[in-house]
This record gives C-alpha cells, structure tokens and sequence, in this order.
C-alpha cells in the first residue's frame, strides 16, 4: 500500500487507528482455550468486531514468538486472513529487528516476501547497512525507531551532541539519506506531546506510528495537535485497551465499542 493509498483510506474511514493484535494467551477470554487454535481464534474474532473502524493492524511478534512454533503458526493465519478478507488493511508485523546487512536481508525477506506485509518496525541502532535491505522492496515500508515512550529511552535517545542536537532528531535526519516519506516512517511515542512538534520540524511529511495512546496514558489531542501533517501523517496504535476490553463471550463486542470511542474521536480531529 503507497502513501497515496493509505491517505485516502483514512479519509474514507475517518480513522488514523492502528490496533495492536498483542494477544496473550494469559489474557483472552478462557472459553477460547478450548480452540484448536485459541491465538487465531482471538484475533479473527477483534479483525472481524473492528476493520471498518481502523485502517492498520499491528500483530507484536513477541507475544506470537513466545509461544514456539504454534505461535508462529497463528501469526501466519491471522496476517492472511486479514489480507484475504480485508484488503484495505495496512500490515504492521512489529518486530523490531535491525541486524548486519545479511542477516536483515532474511527478515527483510520473511516479511516482504514470504509474509507479504505492509510494513516492519526496524531498530536503527546499527545504521544504514542494516535498514537498506528492508527499503529495497517496492511498496513496503520501514517503520524506524525514533522517539519511543518507554521510561528507558531517556538513556539515549534525549541525549545532546556537542551541537545540541539530540540523538532521536539525528535518526530522523540521517535516516532520510536512506529512504523517504514513500517508504518510511517513524515511531514516535504518544507520550512525547510537544516534542513531536520537533519531530516535525526534521521529518514534515513522513508518517508517524504512534504507540501509547490509552494503557499507557498518551493523549490523542495533543498527538493529533501537535504530529497532524496535511495528509494526516499519523497511525495512533492502541492494543491492550481495545483487545482486552472484555473477559467473556463478549470479548469483541467490547472491543469493538473501545474502537469505536478512538474512531470518533478521530474523526471528529481530522
């Protein structure tokens, strides 16, 4: 899906969503556990309750990886599901890997070729070497590391060189030595509020994927306030609030509703 695309398909919808499939077996409703394949069954179930509220799904390989072979196994179904029912989706596989230059050239591979996803989020610690095999498929797109919401990056990613300039602004702009606003984005945490008006100023064009709105207490005006470009440039991610709304039979329904609340809320800052 081309930048083009994806803005017209938040246009359309009247949502910047992005759900987070962070499913946990320890977490969905116990009547599911009785499934031949609980994980897909969860997530068929929340694809099913909210596609026409979101424009992107963004499965976190970890919780997959962690349960072996049938957690793989499941990430396969869901990601060709959802490309076989709903076309209109944007693919996120959030893996954040970010490896020499052979060994990136196999994720790269895996999930652009093999998986044929949208998008893979890329950790751009190593540089250039190991995100250039990512921006070599056409169509697809890197999602680089910039400024993240988590209490650990205060470690590096604020911290000032000599000319002031801080580390998360210098991926910004020695990244666009690599791609472009066609084929990558950047994650900036909800979090941040007006920082990501100085994030604007190094990279105005490009999308932003946005974690932290909801579980972790981020605020969606203050993302849309200062991060909105005139092509929206924003995919707001939430998970654990819309997925795990509810305990019961009734898991979807609730998630659905919890989807709901951020799509209009969108639509109406759009």
């Amino acid at each position: 899906m081309n930048k083009i695309e994806l803005a017209a398909n938040i246009q359309r919808k009247k949502s910047f969503l992005c759900i987070g499939l962070d499913t946990d077996l320890k977490k969905i409703p116990a009547h599911l556990l009785k499934e031949e394949d609980p994980i897909f069954a969860f997530n068929k179930a929340i694809v099913d309750a909210t596609h026409d509220l979101c424009v992107a799904y963004k499965p976190n390989l970890a919780f997959y990886e962690s349960v072996g072979l049938t957690g793989w196994i499941a990430f396969e179904k869901t990601v060709n599901y959802i490309k076989s029912q709903y076309p209109d989706i944007f693919l996120i596989a959030d893996a954040k890997r970010g490896d020499i230059g052979n060994t990136s050239e196999m994720y790269a591979e895996t999930f652009f070729s093999h998986l044929d996803l949208d998008a893979v989020t890329v950790a751009p610690y190593m540089g250039e070497d190991s995100v250039k095999p990512f921006l070599k498929y056409e169509g697809k797109w890197v999602i680089l590391l910039a400024l993240t919401s988590n209490k650990g990056s205060m470690d590096f990613q604020m911290t000032e060189d000599q000319n002031g300039e801080r580390l998360f602004e210098k991926v910004l702009r020695v990244s666009q030595n690599w791609g472009n606003d066609e084929n990558m984005m950047y994650v900036v945490g909800a979090t941040r509020g007006s920082l990501f008006e100085d994030v604007r100023k190094v990279a105005p064009n490009h999308f932003l994927l946005v974690p932290g709105v909801g579980a972790q207490g981020g605020s969606l005006e203050e993302v849309v306030a200062y991060g909105k470009n005139n092509q929206c440039g924003l995919l707001v991610n939430s998970s654990r609030q819309i997925i795990f709304a509810g305990k019961d039979e009734n898991f979807a329904t609730d998630a659905r509703k919890e989807a709901k609340k951020l799509q209009e809320q969108m639509a109406s800052l759009l």
